[in-house]
């Protein structure tokens, strides 16, 4: 998928929680998505891949887990993409990187294989800690093979941790130091890497690869990006000044995590760090305008004042590609029934609104999880879609609207869980009641939403009827 992932350690994140996010992005056409959960029962015991249909058998005792999966399972492939198990670790599943032809000659793709389409559904639930993740992940790597590139993150309440897959068989992964962030676009994203380190996982025969193949190109050390990636003009504008306008927005660029990769204040910059110090904690707020953000304040801005040219020369982060965006967070010091929360918005970013669903539960509220795959407004893909559609036809107007319906939003659903947590800190609801106190919570704040957000759509419709073209100035 060509997605954008953010990281955030627990030492980087205001509220002390892991952060993992990231959009799920298409194609230009509407691919609308769902939010589900998936019980233990509903877990198949053989899996069969969306490629190849290649069978693997899966564990018994799998755990339950949320899922924002592809509403065309059947024609496109599951894509389960993001969720929180019931033992609070929580997976993004995929962001497409990128490779080069000496990796790919020297360990092809394998074509009946996994996918991304697959990836969700055979490891989350079936892990207890974000390390497990890449364990698991590698494992089945190593014995099935992949067909594409894919990069992914694993969290608990503790870590964070960065896996990457490169050719058909290996993979490495690193854990992200907790006082940093990262951001990962569709390229391969690991820089510096030392195989001694006890911060880093790896395949077996990684090390191996790189040496018989002679892939680094460096002489001083190993850049897993300069070595198994790519460096390419596309790069430069699909996936660099993505990576350059948000570190230039929240990273500490007095400080570099890696002193050999300084912050470089160039959108084209091959060489931008992997790792970054924040200039403060960040926020979901952050993270979330980080995920919707599309160059403001810049000549690249599509909605800005620059030059055709200058307007469409970089791919944006939020644009009408978006058809989910997750921020998922395990919050050490909640009780484990609470820890798991499950932000999500659907459709495109600059026109929606993250929600906090908590992840222990045995459903998810009607308008996100029964997405239809043709047009209804009804539902909050489509709700949102529509607004994005009519929004972007003058952003100088809707813009405003939505900016402050999110903020107004976010001080509702905030409110809403803060004072669900209190009700389950003090005790007041039986261990077994939990469940479905948290479940009457995600539908009070799916039902506020919705009705907010149609009351925006109203808005759009009167603001935008003043504004028409198809108008007079006489009347009678």
């Amino acid at each position: 998928m060509a997605c954008t992932t953010i990281l955030v350690g627990k030492g980087a994140s205001l509220d002390g929680a892991p952060l993992i996010a990231r959009n799920e992005d298409g194609h230009n056409e509407p691919n609308p998505q769902r939010f589900a959960v998936i019980r233990p029962e509903d877990q198949p015991r053989v899996y069969s891949t969306f490629r190849g249909g290649v069978e693997i058998e899966l564990p018994d005792n799998p755990l339950r887990y949320t899922s924002t999966p592809n509403v065309d399972y059947v024609g496109q492939g599951l894509f389960g993409a993001s969720g929180i198990n019931s033992a609070n670790v929580a997976m993004t599943a995929t962001e497409t990187i990128t490779s080069n032809p000496r990796v790919l000659a020297a360990d092809p793709y394998v074509d009946a294989s996994i996918g991304e389409a697959d990836i969700l559904t055979l490891v989350l639930p079936y892990i207890r800690s974000a390390k497990e993740g890449v364990l698991r992940m590698g494992a089945l790597l190593e014995r099935y093979g992949t067909y594409e590139p894919n990069g992914m993150a694993f969290s608990d309440a503790d870590e964070i941790w960065y896996m990457e897959t490169y050719g058909g068989h290996h993979w490495a992964a690193v854990r992200i130091p907790d006082d940093t962030y990262v951001v990962a676009p569709n390229r391969l994203n690991i820089d510096d890497f030392d195989f001694d380190s006890p911060d880093v996982l790896y395949a077996q025969g990684l090390p191996e690869l790189i040496t018989t193949y002679r892939l680094n190109p460096d002489t001083d050390r190993l850049n897993l990006r300069h070595t198994l990636g790519s460096s390419t003009v596309k790069d430069t504008v699909y996936n660099n000044a993505r990576v350059w306008y948000i570190q230039k927005q929240l990273s500490d660029v007095s400080r570099s995590y890696n002193e050999r990769y300084p912050f470089v204040d160039d959108p084209n910059c091959h060489e931008l760090p992997f790792i970054c110090y924040p200039q403060r904690k960040l926020s979901i707020e952050d993270v979330k305008w980080a995920l919707s953000s599309h160059f403001e304040n810049t000549p690249f801005d599509v909605y800005g004042a620059g030059t055709e040219a200058q307007r469409k020369r970089y791919r944006a982060v939020g644009l009408n590609r978006n058809m989910e965006m997750h921020i998922l967070q395990i919050r050490p010091d909640k009780p484990a029934a609470i820890a798991g929360v499950h932000w999500l918005a659907l459709a495109s970013n600059p026109y929606n609104c993250v929600v906090p669903f908590y992840a222990n539960v045995e459903d998810t509220p009607a308008c996100y999880r029964d997405t239809p795959l043709e047009y209804d407004p009804n539902y909050m893909y489509w709700l949102v879609q529509t607004m994005a559609v009519i929004g972007d036809r003058d952003y100088a107007t809707y813009g405003e609207l939505v900016a402050n319906f999110e903020k107004d939003m976010m001080t509702t659903l905030r409110r809403i869980e803060l004072l669900v947590d209190a009700r389950i800190e003090s005790g007041a609801v039986a261990e077994a009641d939990v469940p479905a106190v948290l479940q009457a919570a995600n539908e009070e704040m799916a039902q506020t939403i919705l009705a907010g957000t149609v009351k925006l759509l109203g808005r759009f419709v009167t603001v935008g009827s003043v504004h028409m073209d198809l108008k007079y100035t006489l009347a009678d």
